[in-house]
């Protein structure tokens, strides 16, 4: 590999420097080389998001000099993968199921490790993504209040491909509505303080509406060759 081809853009540090102090910036690594992961990181970076466990794994085996990172697992997780999620992440953004999360409250128990996490919502219809329509998700949380290992801490959200300005916003909206409706429940463990929304195409959207954590790749990054995408 060349060191073109690690280089970070132009316009990396700026981006990364207009981010609010009170919003974690979540760099999507995903596809990319552990070079680059440790360019950004020597630009101070420190929370690093990934979407496929086993690619997640082979790049942290390269990064052990680098123990102060905070791993985000961001994409969508099957429940045969939860415990090697548990046992590579700190973060996990994308618990879509009931199912899901207790699979991995078992693993977290086993390997007695408590990772925090996100439950995933739709506030609007969107067929395409993972999960948990609002309705369904009120009507589960005393049951996911009883997970006593996986650390419930956040919602996540993605609005639709193509949404409209006013969609995104009513979706960010959304979310600050349901933690703040979850949060008046006064559950033992469940407690919402994070908000994980907003990419590179809506982020400003998103900060604006209340996020404490954006994910961001092609904005930071550029955008990935199309033999790093494809299969």
């Amino acid at each position: 590999m060349t060191a073109a081809s690690s280089a970070l853009p132009q316009h990396f540090d700026d981006i990364y420097q207009s981010i609010p102090a009170t919003v974690t910036l979540i760099a999507v690594t995903k596809f990319l080389p552990v070079e680059t992961i440790r360019a950004a990181y020597e630009r101070g970076v420190r929370h690093f998001g990934e979407s496929r466990v086993q690619e997640a794994i082979a790049k942290q085996a390269q990064l052990t000099d680098l123990p102060d990172i905070t791993w985000h697992l961001i994409g969508h997780l099957q429940t045969n993968k939860a415990r090697k999620a548990v046992e590579h992440f700190d973060w996990i953004h994308s618990v879509d199921s009931l199912k899901l999360a207790q699979r991995l409250d078992q693993a977290a128990q086993e390997l007695e490790k408590a990772p925090h996490s996100c439950l995933q919502v739709k506030l609007v219809p969107d067929p395409p993504k993972y999960g948990i329509d609002a309705a369904e998700l009120l009507s589960l949380l005393p049951q996911f209040d009883q997970l006593e290992h996986l650390k419930i801490r956040g919602l996540m959200t993605i609005p639709p491909q193509g949404a409209s300005p006013d969609t995104v916003q009513e979706v960010f909206a959304g979310a600050k509505e349901l933690a703040g409706t979850i949060n008046q429940g006064r559950f033992n463990r469940l407690h919402i303080d994070q908000l994980s929304m907003g990419m590179s195409g809506d982020y400003p959207a998103a900060i604006a509406c209340g996020a404490t954590m954006v994910r961001l790749g092609t904005v930071l990054f550029g955008a990935r060759p199309p033999s790093l995408t494809s299969g």
